[in-house]
C-alpha cells in the first residue's frame, strides 16, 4: 500500500468531497496518510481528520508563508495540539524565501522555535525550504540532534547528501515526473532506498499525466512509478519500501 506522507486535505479545495476521497483511500492502495498543518486552523482540522479516520495522522506547525496569523495565544494551542497522540511530527515548518524575503530573521526565528519544540516532544519535522536552502542547511546543523524530512525536496545534490549524512529523508511527489525535473532526477539517482519517502502535497503538484487537476493520494502511483524507472526497480518493490520508510519515519506502529 501507498503512504502519503504529506497531504493537505484540510484545503479548502476538498471542501466539497473530503470525507468521500478520504474514505475511498483503502480501496484505492492507500494505507496511510499524514496531513501537516501551516497555521493554528490548518492543524486543528488536520488534528480532527485524524481522529475520524484510522489511517490519517496530523502534524502540527506554522508555515513561514502565514506568520501573519501568528499571535501568542495561537501560538499556545498549537503548542497543546502538538501533544495529541496523533500528532506524529511538527510541520510543515521552514523557511520561504520565494513569497517572501524581507523577513527572513522572523522566519528563522518562528523556525527555531518551532524545532526546539519537536526537540521537546522528541517528534520528527516537516521541513519547507523554498530559495532558502542555505539558512535552511544551517539551522539544521545548529540542531544536530533534529530528525524529520525536507518535503518536496528542491535543494542541490550536494546539500542532499549532507542531509542524508546526518539521518534525514527526502519527499518526493509528482515534480519529479515533470519535463525540467532534471535536479530533482538528480537527488533521486543518489538517494538510498531506506531515506526516500513520496508524498503527493495534495491538492497541488499534480503528476503527469494528469498535471493541472486537483491531486489526491490516488496520484502515488504516478510518483511510484517515475522512482521504480530512475532505481531500475518495481514499482511494487517501492511502494512496499517507502511505506515502510514512512512508518519508521513518523514512529507509526512503534
Amino acid at each position: 500500500m501507498y503512504f502519503d506522507t504529506h497531504a493537505h486535505y484540510d484545503s479548502g479545495a476538498f471542501n466539497a468531497d473530503r470525507y468521500e476521497i478520504l474514505g475511498s483511500m483503502p480501496e484505492s492502495n492507500v494505507g496511510l496518510i499524514v496531513d501537516p498543518g501551516c497555521d493554528l486552523e490548518s492543524s486543528r482540522a488536520a488534528i480532527a481528520l485524524a481522529d475520524r479516520f484510522e489511517f490519517v495522522y496530523a502534524a502540527v506547525g506554522w508555515h513561514p508563508e502565514d506568520m501573519d496569523k501568528l499571535t501568542d495565544e495561537a501560538y499556545a494551542e498549537l503548542e497543546q495540539l502538538a501533544g495529541h497522540p496523533k500528532c506524529v511530527a511538527i510541520g510543515e515548518i521552514g523557511l520561504d524565501y520565494y513569497w517572501d524575503d524581507t523577513h527572513k530573521s522572523e522566519q528563522k526565528e518562528l523556525f527555531t522555535k518551532q524545532i526546539e519544540l519537536a526537540l521537546m516532544l522528541n517528534k520528527p519535522v516537516i521541513v519547507h525550504d523554498r530559495e532558502a536552502h542555505g539558512d535552511c542547511l544551517e539551522i539544521v546543523r545548529d540542531h544536530p540532534t533534529l530528525r524529520g524530512v525536507f518535503h518536496c525536496y528542491s535543494g542541490s545534490a550536494e546539500m542532499a547528501a549532507e542531509l542524508l549524512k546526518r539521518g534525514w529523508y527526502l519527499g518526493f511527489d509528482g515534480p519529479i515526473t515533470y519535463k525540467n525535473a532534471r535536479k530533482a532526477i538528480e537527488v533521486l539517482e543518489m538517494c538510498p532506498l531506506e531515506r526516500m519517502v513520496i508524498e503527493t502535497d495534495s491538492p497541488y503538484l499534480t503528476p503527469v499525466p494528469n498535471r493541472g487537476k486537483r491531486n489526491d493520494s490516488r496520484q502515488l502511483e504516478f510518483v511510484v512509478q517515475k522512482i521504480a524507472e530512475v532505481k531500475g526497480m518495481s514499482a511494487g518493490e517501492i511502494e512496499e519500501l517507502t511505506y515502510n520508510n514512512g512508518k519508521r519515519l513518523f514512529g507509526i506502529g512503534e
